[in-house]
């Protein structure tokens, strides 16, 4: 589940992307993260195979729980260290802006 949450980020936030290639918000950035964390995922589920073998593919429902609420904490992790960049790097001034009127 994990690696299914991840990708789908991934995908999600590379269609924003393509379709918003001049956004000043930093989409590739979160592009990076969920597919960089999709690949770990991947690589995680192949390591499983290789050791469990056939039995990867029945897993418990305790297992596919725990592993939903990983896949749904990494995808907010990701989303609260992109909104850290985007309020560190100011990409369009709003932030400068509001400080500077007070």
């Amino acid at each position: 589940m994990t690696l299914l949450i991840t990708v789908f980020a991934a995908a999600v936030s590379t269609i924003i992307w393509y379709v918003r290639p001049q956004s000043n918000m930093k989409l590739g950035t979160l592009c990076l993260m969920y597919w960089g964390a999709s690949l770990m995922w991947l690589v995680d589920a192949v390591a499983e195979y290789i050791e469990l073998g056939a039995e990867y593919f029945t897993p418990a429902a305790a297992d596919m729980l725990n592993d939903t609420y990983l896949g749904l904490s990494v995808v907010a992790l990701g989303l609260v260290i992109w909104l850290a960049v985007l309020f560190i790097k100011d990409p369009d001034g709003r932030i400068k802006n509001a400080l500077q009127k007070q």
